[in-house]
C-alpha cells in the first residue's frame, strides 16, 4: 500500500537526518524479525536505520538469534522482543518502509505507524520452529541469515533515494519473491 500524499520521489524521513527508517515485522519478534533489523543496521548504516517489533511479542529474542549475531560479532545487548505498538505512539519515528518477514505478521492487521510506510512481505520459513541438535538450529539461522541479506543487499544497490513509492514498492515486492520465500 502506497501513501498517495507522498512526493514523486519517497522522501526518507528527516528525524534521523533523511536516514530510511525500515521496521521489520514478525509475529513473536524473536528470531527473524530481530535478524532484519541487524542486518539492515549492519549493511546500510548511514543510509536505514532498521527497528523490529511483533504483533505479540515472544518477550525475548530466540537463543538461536543471539547465538547466531553473536557469532557475527553483532552486540546483542540492544535486541529485545518488542510489540509493534510501540512505534505508533507519538514519540515512535516515523517509518518510511515496513516489512512482514512471516506470513502470520503480513496476514494481520498492522496498526498505523507514523510515517504511513511502504509494506512489503519478504516470508520466510521460522528458525525458531527448527528442532534437532543447536548445531541443527543453528543452521536454521544461518539459512534465515543468509536469505534475509540477499533481500537488504539487493535493496540497498538500489538508489532507493531517487526511486518513487511505486518503483520502490515493486523493488521491494521481487525481493520478497527470491530464493528462500515461504
Amino acid at each position: 500500500m502506497i501513501n498517495r500524499q507522498r512526493a514523486a520521489r519517497l522522501e526518507p524521513t528527516q528525524a534521523i537526518g533523511g536516514i530510511m527508517n525500515i521496521l521489520a515485522l514478525c509475529t513473536g519478534n524473536s528470531a527473524r524479525s530481530i535478524l532484519g533489523e541487524a542486518i539492515f543496521n549492519q549493511l546500510g548504516a548511514g543510509r536505514v536505520k532498521a527497528y523490529s517489533a511483533g504483533s505479540r511479542p515472544k518477550g525475548v529474542p530466540h537463543p538461536g538469534a543471539l547465538r547466531l549475531l553473536g557469532r557475527r560479532g553483532i552486540d546483542t545487548n540492544s535486541f529485545r522482543s518488542k510489540s509493534w505498538h510501540e512505534f505508533t505512539g507519538p514519540d515512535a519515528p516515523p517509518i518510511d518502509i515496513a516489512i512482514t518477514v512471516c506470513g502470520n505478521a503480513a496476514g494481520e492487521a498492522c496498526p498505523v505507524f507514523p510515517g504511513t510506510p511502504i509494506r512489503a512481505h519478504w516470508g520466510l520459513p521460522d528458525p525458531a520452529d527448527a528442532e534437532g541438535s543447536e548445531a541443527e538450529v543453528d543452521a536454521a539461522f544461518e539459512a534465515t541469515w543468509l536469505a534475509l541479506t540477499a533481500r537488504v543487499a539487493a535493496f540497498l544497490a538500489l538508489p532507493f533515494e531517487k526511486l518513487d513509492p511505486r518503483e520502490l514498492a515493486d523493488h521491494l515486492a521481487e525481493f520478497g519473491r527470491m530464493e528462500g520465500a515461504a
